[in-house]
């Protein structure tokens, strides 16, 4: 596509409805299951499935307006990204990681860095290992960055890549006002980097997670194309970014999950009339259906949990105030939460499948997913722990999330 046609795709999707976007994202699953099992013989999706999701604007719809995003609701844009996810979770993985980079670099990086990569071409994709695993150390108008970084979800498909960096001094962390390590995130242009190509899992095998690191022993990466790792105002986007890296991706994995995991009820509720054995069909047990009537109400329920969290912080962001720390916390017990409820319903619906879960299907493959998933470090129990410290009254009235924990820097409050 032309940049003058980028530009108007980018206007026109952001003035759809969110009915009008729902249908032009149901049109695009009949070729993104079609495309699934190649995506994951590659271990990325194709080229066909990413073109159709990039010119529909859904990798870009929490992008800032001023970058030409669409910069829809965190709803609307979960909605979206749970239907791709239900089409396939590797695609769905594409989508919520393309989401997360877009909406961070996008308000996050300055106005120079922003326009460099999005200016000429608003559906430019970046990708990488935000997770400050590299280094980086002070130079003049900028930093010399090293890796290496694991997890580049979508990097294969991506223009720009971004990277987490410790920044040292004198061979130690340089620690921030905190006491914590400083970090920040750069970015840089594919071309500086090699892939390792070593992606091969459980699931998610189409997401090409591989581990990278820059060409060469050292990459200079300039001041305007790097931002704090936390802590940083949005410089565009508005009130609706200020709940930065920590709620960006609480979004992109709770969105995941929830299509993921529906996907796994749907398939194993096809199989209930028609899968018999000599026992008879599957749905005419009467533990199947006592058990699928949980399976169902766990995951409504933890559905419901995450619109009802999601909700109010959009309404809190909204009116212009800023998120709380307890808004913060709850929107990740949201995300920790459905995938905890995932595991139990995938599980049986894995369990009923018999042998069309064994075999290559997409009951397997929802299963596989959504068990890839769970692995992530963002679902580790020190985060559910930090959460629990925040609703117990156990922090401090300024208490607010820094990446992985919550930074407790003053008195605590009587309860």
């Amino acid at each position: 596509m032309t940049t003058d046609a980028v530009k108007k795709s980018k206007i026109e999707a952001s003035a759809m409805n969110q009915a009008d976007r729902m249908r032009a994202a149901r049109s695009l699953i009949p070729l993104i299951q079609a495309e699934a099992d190649e995506g994951e013989r590659l271990t990325h999706i194709t080229d066909k499935v990413v073109a159709a999701i990039r010119e529909a604007g859904f990798f870009h719809m929490l992008q800032p307006r001023e970058l030409s995003g669409a910069q829809l609701s965190y709803l609307d844009a979960m909605e979206i990204a749970e239907l791709m996810a239900w089409a396939d979770g590797s695609t769905g993985w594409y989508v919520m990681v393309g989401n997360a980079i877009a909406a961070s670099l996008g308000a996050y990086l300055p106005e120079q860095g922003a326009q460099e990569i999005y200016g000429s071409q608003p559906l430019t994709m970046a990708a990488g290992q935000g997770v400050p695993r590299g280094q980086a150390r002070r130079v003049e108008g900028g930093y010399m960055i090293q890796g290496p970084w694991s997890y580049g979800s979508t990097i294969y498909h991506a223009e720009y890549i971004h990277a987490g960096c410790i920044v040292m001094e004198n061979g130690k962390p340089k620690m921030d006002a905190s006491g914590a390590p400083e970090a920040i995130v750069t970015h840089f242009h594919k071309n500086d980097v090699e892939l390792k190509g070593n992606w091969d899992t459980l699931g998610l095998r189409g997401t090409g997670s591989y581990d990278y690191n820059v060409k060469g022993s050292e990459l200079f990466v300039p001041d305007y194309m790097c931002y704090p790792f936390v802590g940083i105002p949005p410089q565009r986007g508005g009130n609706q970014y200020s709940i930065g890296i920590v709620g960006f991706t609480s979004w992109c994995h709770t969105a995941w999950a929830l299509g993921v995991v529906r996907r796994s009820l749907d398939e194993v509720a096809k199989l209930a009339p028609a899968k018999a054995s000599v026992f008879g069909a599957l749905g005419d047990g009467a533990f199947f259906k006592h058990s699928y009537a949980q399976a169902e109400s766990k995951f409504r329920s933890a559905r419901a949990f995450v619109q009802d969290v999601w909700g109010d912080l959009s309404e809190t962001l909204d009116r212009g105030d800023p998120a709380t720390v307890e808004q913060i916390s709850l929107i990740r017990m949201a995300m920790r939460h459905i995938h905890d409820v995932g595991s139990e319903v995938t599980n049986f619906a894995y369990r009923n499948g018999g042998g069309v879960a064994l075999r290559p299907s997409l009951l397997q493959r929802a299963y596989r997913d959504l068990h890839a998933g769970t692995q992530h470090v963002l679902l580790s129990d020190q985060i559910y722990q930090e959460c629990a410290r925040v609703l117990l009254g156990m922090t401090g009235r300024n208490a607010r999330w820094a990446g992985f924990s919550v930074v407790d820097d003053g008195p605590k409050e009587a309860k």
